[in-house]
């Protein structure tokens, strides 16, 4: 299925390129909800999440020929280009965040009831880990993402991706158990 796939990407961007709004539009129906639920996921804000998945798909206008078909699938791309516009906005938000509000980013409402509670623990223990760990968790364990996929994405070895994501899992581990939830 992925060939498929990587052949209908490859004609639908070929037909935007020549001027087809129709072929973008087709793209955007495609691809539009697995870059939202990684940004989503990555911040725990659908409206940063949105402005996000927008600001992949405006940037996707102007370099449309970026994507190299031989690389890989086109929404592991555009995943990519997620990640780097979350890094952008990441560090321009904490360029001009007041001091006392840096220490309290990401913070999410609590559930009503215990599994709530549980879920959004876990959200903000996830949240809370760096970065290049934060990644690996939502690509591998929430978007379910092969460890080949993830390192396609974030584009650094296999061995990276295990590796990162054992060390993310030992940072959970001792977080969530510090907090007193079982793990």
């Amino acid at each position: 299925m992925p060939e498929f796939e990587r052949i209908r990407d490859r004609d639908l961007l070929k037909r935007f390129r020549a001027g087809d709004r129709d072929a973008f539009a087709e793209v955007y129906r495609l691809h539009s909800g697995a870059v939202f639920r990684f940004a989503l996921h990555m911040t725990a804000d659908e409206s940063k999440a949105g402005e996000v998945m927008q600001d992949v798909f405006v940037w996707l206008i102007h370099h449309s020929e970026r994507w190299d078909p031989d690389r890989g699938e086109f929404r592991h791309f555009l995943i990519g280009v997620a990640r780097m516009q979350l890094k952008r906005r990441r560090s321009e938000e904490l360029r001009w965040m007041p001091l006392e509000e840096s220490a309290l980013w990401g913070e999410a409402r609590p559930g009503s009831d215990a599994a709530g509670e549980d879920a959004h623990i876990l959200r903000r223990a996830i949240l809370a880990l760096p970065d290049r760990y934060r990644e690996v968790v939502v690509l591998c364990e929430l978007e379910e993402r092969t460890y080949e996929e993830a390192a396609v994405i974030i584009e650094c070895s296999v061995g990276t991706i295990r590796s990162r994501l054992h060390r993310a899992r030992a940072l959970l581990a001792r977080k969530l158990t510090g907090q007193g939830c079982p793990v």
